[in-house]
């Protein structure tokens, strides 16, 4: 029985989240080492058809670096990096392209369906949904730095995500891109996610990653930062407390709140049901960063 009485209360918890949520979008950026494990994968995407279910419309945004790599080491193709970025030339395009769309971005949407829920998923081979340019950065003498076929989203296919999203179904959108000419565009996960939540002005943008989220000491544990304002965020990655692979989806963070997002979560992937305890409950167990 107190057991019993234990879920009701977690249920009341939420009921409120619940009903300030519903018919209201939420990003959410999977990738990188929360694809690695079969199970972890199958427990998230339960967790997504649940928000689904609530009457939220959850968007799945998703990379897959290693699957990429993999992928590029069995064609005998040796990967190389610019400024973070991986360089993308035709083959290379080809192989993450095939690796994001054709086996990801199916499995994650035939797995929904597996456990009884609808999914679709977009990209250039059935509806695509991102558009984009190519990325151009530049050099510290102001020279440009060529990194292939990558890219940065320019716009998304509103219409059709709203049309995905009234049908009760959940979209799957790796993080591949087209041009004006119909080019294929090879744009990182993180930065993808956020321009999908900033043209939408979600509600929420969530980042799963490998750890819980932002720590004041990275080897403490117990300096776990569950609410951030921009500014302080600003200020921890001017001091290097935010550093390394954090920085990218820290600033992917703080331009989507810019734009109009209501919040961003940084959550540990790996942890059950973390996405779940993070948005309805009250206290959360990862970093929240609001503007």
């Amino acid at each position: 029985m107190e057991g019993a009485v234990r879920k009701a209360a977690v249920l009341i918890e939420a009921l409120s989240w619940i009903r300030q949520f519903r018919g209201r979008y939420v990003v959410i950026k999977l990738g990188g080492s929360a694809l690695e494990e079969e199970a972890a994968v199958k427990s998230f995407l339960t967790d997504v058809i649940f928000m689904r279910t609530v009457g939220m419309h959850p968007i799945l945004v998703h990379g897959g670096g290693k699957a990429i790599s993999k992928a590029m080491n069995a064609a005998g193709i040796e990967a190389h990096f610019v400024h973070g970025r991986r360089y993308t030339d035709e083959k290379t395009l080809e192989i993450a392209s095939n690796v994001l769309a054709n086996q990801i971005s199916e499995s994650l949407a035939e797995e929904i369906r597996g456990q009884g829920a609808k999914a679709e998923s977009l990209h250039f081979g059935t509806r695509n949904c991102l558009f984009g340019e190519r990325l151009t950065l530049e050099s510290e003498d102001g020279s440009p730095i060529d990194l292939g076929h990558v890219g940065s989203v320019t716009d998304i296919d509103q219409k059709l995500l709203a049309e995905i999203c009234e049908s009760d179904a959940i979209p799957v959108i790796p993080s591949v891109a087209l041009d004006e000419n119909g080019q294929k565009l090879n744009v990182n996960a993180d930065t993808a996610a956020a321009a999908l939540a900033r043209i939408l002005k979600a509600e929420k943008l969530v980042f799963l990653s490998d750890v819980p989220g932002i720590y004041q000491d990275k080897d403490d544990p117990q300096t776990l930062l569950s609410h951030l304002e921009t500014e302080r965020c600003r200020a921890l990655i001017a001091d290097g407390t935010i550093d390394a692979g954090m920085v990218p989806k820290v600033d992917a963070a703080l331009e989507a709140l810019a734009s109009g997002v209501k919040k961003v979560h940084i959550v540990d992937a790996r942890l059950p049901h973390s996405i779940l305890l993070e948005i309805y409950s009250d206290k959360g167990i990862g970093t929240e960063i609001v503007k």
